[in-house]
């Protein structure tokens, strides 16, 4: 999925959820946090949470929490890699997958 790709299915059908997840409430801001934090690091580069959190402007809880978002089928399927710092700390970069649009499909079932 292309960022175009993300931002068009965005638009037409963010699939959000969780425990305390309110559409009318969270939608904008979440659709808004998954695409910041694709843009930031689409580049492939290994970047800490702290970093995309200078970059994106969004608390490290909520990056963790979007970047397996970017896991799952409905959000592209997403390699998101993940390697020791030092201290507990680690960092994270995104491999691009193709999309698959059948997967979609596939998820709702």
């Amino acid at each position: 999925m292309t960022q175009l790709d993300l931002e068009e299915y965005m638009k037409k059908n963010p699939q959000f959820d969780g425990d305390d997840y309110k559409k009318h409430r969270d939608e904008g801001r979440l659709r808004g946090q998954i695409l910041r934090v694709f843009d930031c690091i689409k580049d492939g580069r290994w970047k800490a949470l702290r970093v995309i959190a200078m970059e994106t402007h969004d608390p490290e809880a909520s990056i963790s929490a979007q970047l397996r978002n970017l896991r799952k089928e409905r959000f592209g399927g997403h390699i998101i890699e993940k390697r020791y710092i030092k201290n507990g700390l680690y960092e994270y970069r995104l491999m691009i997958v193709p999309y698959d649009s059948s997967k979609e499909k596939e998820e709702e079932e």
